[in-house]
């Protein structure tokens, strides 16, 4: 199966860990983030394709994805995956984080 995402991905990826941000950084521009602990505590990781994390909220069981930055690890930019609540469309890291990857 082919995944015609990858080579976006890939390209975000390498953006993203061309100019990796501090947390505070990632915070300015994000909101919320998590480190490798906080994500354990806070979310189920449900699959992964990098840079996008997608994850199962353990407080209330909605589905959505996070960016991850790789060193220093960090997970952020979190998305509900509008696909999984009922009369929406659009999805976890379907073009919702893009190629800047805002939220």
């Amino acid at each position: 199966m082919i995944d015609r995402s990858e080579r976006l991905r890939r390209a975000r990826l390498a953006e993203i860990d061309a100019q990796p941000a501090s947390r505070e950084g990632l915070e300015e521009r994000h909101g919320q983030v998590w480190d490798t602990r906080q994500l354990a505590q806070a979310f189920v990781v449900v699959g992964i394709a990098l840079p996008c994390v997608v994850v199962r909220r353990k407080a209330d069981g909605v589905v959505g994805s996070l960016l991850l930055q790789q060193r220093p690890r960090f997970y952020y930019s979190f998305r509900p995956d509008e696909r999984a609540l009922p009369g929406h469309g659009a999805g976890a890291c379907d073009g919702g984080h893009g190629a800047a990857g805002e939220a």
